[in-house]
């Protein structure tokens, strides 16, 4: 089937519809999909960044409500994506012009590379670490090597179809050691904190040096970094509303046990190193291990949609071409690039898509017929200036009242704006084609 391998056919994929008789995913699907792309070791590190910034109970309402809305957001991206059957690049189409949705795309080609460096950084000193608790592998050379091995298995992956992977690997093999790893991990810091007094550290307060609202950001940005990929996935299912649910429900379990999780280990265990301190619990080392094997489709789902992204800007390459190079850029980019300003560059990726997709969901969410709109111009100058003005206005929150949080406000503004401007979308004379 064309859509669900990465060998596309001639002609553009990214930009038409999914076929009905090629969307195959279920809720189930979807679920099973958004929950093993929800776990992973950037998560807990997230988590970690939480405290000593918060309190306990603070820290707990903030992961609880940014995974409930970040998912939601998610979801309802699915669903759009879903009732369409349009790729991401194929919503940033519909709603931004046939012209100016490169940059918006290309961007999305540039955060997912960024994306998938990190997480091969991830594997490659989780395996690292693991590796050297036997007392060897200490040379500078491993390293290197442990790069080139996940980067060998990540272009195997792109070589199948995206669709037997979610539906006979993922679903059927990965989620379940995936939930027996996070739930001994969980099952032991939790024991650790028993032991040194779950009281003190449910009553623990925080410094101050990050507010609510600021920390909120935080945990909004890790699901809001998923939003220009969900479609790339949500196309592939039967039923736009079951999408909605599926990655709903397993983004948000996902997204709240991995934060929550991170923060345990940080309240629990003196260390900086999240990796180090996983391996210290009993059981860590099968643990992490388990939770790095399935960090491998969270970098295929980075690449996978930035091959889509990659494949709308030139078709003349298939999206398995696409793929492949895009793994060899990233690998070669894990070689050289240490893992380490993790939170600035959240941030900044929400600065650009938190408003990108205030725009899309007010103007697309409801609306008969997306694909229609792809081709009515070449841009469209209404959003164009309103994602513009939420960029701008994302930073200045940041700058002015850092107190109240970035992400929400421009979430808000720029919906509000794109919903009260929505005529302008089927009025092409109010914006230039040119």
């Amino acid at each position: 089937m064309a859509a669900t391998s990465l060998s596309s056919p001639g002609g553009n994929t990214a930009l038409t519809p999914l076929p009905a008789d090629e969307r195959l995913f279920g809720w189930r699907d979807h679920a099973a999909l958004w929950l093993s792309l929800g776990v992973g070791l950037l998560v807990m590190q997230i988590g970690a960044y939480l405290v000593p910034a918060l309190g306990t109970r603070a820290a707990l309402t903030v992961i609880v409500f940014g995974s409930v809305l970040g998912a939601g957001l998610l979801a309802w991206t699915a669903k759009i994506g879903c009732d369409s059957g349009l790729s991401s690049a194929g919503l940033m189409h519909a709603t931004y012009g046939s012209s100016f949705a490169r940059l918006p795309v290309l961007l999305n080609i540039v955060q997912l590379i960024g994306w998938t460096t990190f997480e091969l950084v991830v594997m490659r000193d989780g395996t690292v670490a693991i590796a050297r608790q036997s007392g060897g592998f200490s040379a500078n050379l491993w390293p290197v090597l442990v790069t080139i091995l996940w980067g060998t298995v990540l272009l195997a992956l792109l070589s199948g179809s995206m669709v037997k992977l979610v539906r006979k690997f993922i679903g059927r093999y990965g989620l379940p050691l995936v939930f027996a790893s996070l739930l001994w991990l969980s099952w032991q810091f939790l024991s650790k904190a028993s032991a040194q007094g779950l009281s003190e550290i449910w009553n623990r307060t925080g410094d101050g040096s990050m507010s609510t609202l600021s920390a909120l950001d935080l945990v909004i940005a890790m699901p809001v970094s998923w939003l220009p990929l969900v479609a790339d996935f949500a196309r592939h299912g039967r039923n736009g509303n079951s999408a909605l649910r599926g990655t709903w429900l397993g983004y948000a379990v996902a997204n709240m046990w991995c934060y929550s999780l991170g923060l345990l280990v940080a309240l629990t265990t003196p260390s900086t190193d999240l990796v180090a301190a996983l391996l210290l619990a009993q059981g860590g080392l099968i643990a992490l291990g388990l939770i790095l094997i399935d960090e491998v489709d969270n970098a295929y789902g980075d690449v996978y949609s930035g091959s889509v992204a990659g494949h709308s800007l030139k078709p003349a390459w298939s999206v398995r071409r696409w793929g492949m190079a895009l793994a060899v850029v990233c690998t070669a980019l894990a070689l050289v690039l240490p893992m380490r300003s993790l939170e600035p560059f959240l941030l900044m990726l929400s600065s650009v898509f938190v408003p990108l997709y205030g725009v899309i969901l007010a103007r697309l969410a409801g609306q008969p017929n997306v694909e229609q709109l792809m081709t009515q111009r070449k841009v469209n100058t209404s959003a164009v200036a309103i994602w513009l003005l939420g960029v701008a206005c994302y930073h200045l929150f940041a700058q002015l009242s850092p107190q109240w949080g970035a992400a929400l406000p421009t979430l808000a503004l720029t919906f509000v704006l794109a919903w009260l401007t929505r005529s302008l979308l089927n009025s092409p004379e109010v914006s230039a084609a040119v």
